[in-house]
Parts: structure tokens; C-alpha cells; sequence
């Protein structure tokens, strides 16, 4: 899942330990969402790192950009 999380914490001047203290995971966690590996965080966790750098959940993960690539991957085409 393509997520914003790499660029504002580079941004921001955090490294991945930093970030991960702030929100209360480990660095494993930062790095696999950074990766946009198949991780799904908590919706706490989402909000954590939503907070820490003054955007919406929704900006964070990308919700537009990941909506439109899982609507493709299955085939359903855009709401009118």
C-alpha cells in the first residue's frame, strides 16, 4: 500500500527509531510501512503517525491513489 510515511518523516529530519518511539512501534513496523509491504497498521497507529506530521489519515495512506489501483486490480471502474 503506497503510503507518504518515508517522505514526511525524511521531511521532518526523523529517523526511522525516532518515529517509531513517537508512535509506539518499533522500527521494524516504520520500516515495513515504508516499504509498502502488506502491512495494515492499527487505526491507532494510523492516526499516531497522521498527528506526528499534521495531515489526515486519508493524505498519509494515499486513499485516493490506492483506491484507484484496487478498483483496476478488480476491474471496477470509477463511481460517476
Amino acid at each position: 500500500m503506497k503510503t507518504r510515511v518515508k517522505e514526511l518523516r525524511t521531511v521532518a529530519g526523523l529517523t526511522q527509531h525516532q518515529l517509531g518511539e513517537l508512535v509506539h512501534v518499533s522500527v521494524r513496523t516504520i520500516n515495513s510501512i515504508e516499504k509498502e509491504e502488506n502491512y495494515s497498521p492499527s487505526l491507532m497507529l494510523a492516526y499516531r503517525l497522521a498527528e506526528v506530521f499534521g495531515v489526515t489519515v486519508e493524505d498519509l495512506w494515499c486513499l485516493r491513489e490506492n483506491r484507484e489501483l484496487e478498483d483496476a486490480e478488480r476491474g471496477i471502474g470509477s463511481p460517476a
